[in-house]
């Protein structure tokens, strides 16, 4: 029997990712100046994925 394509080896797979880590959401927003150190980490506004 045949592995299905989308159960591809995950180091293999170089596809762009279009969602974000909360880190990442931070470190984008932070750079922007919507977020400061001590603001809320719950809840955050959405952001582009700019790279």
């Amino acid at each position: 029997m045949a592995r299905h394509s989308s159960l591809k080896n995950t180091s293999t797979i170089k596809a762009k990712r279009n969602v974000l880590k909360r880190f990442e959401r931070i470190d984008i927003l932070s750079k922007t100046g919507r977020w400061k150190q001590g603001d809320k980490v719950l809840g955050l506004p959405k952001t582009k994925n700019v790279e």
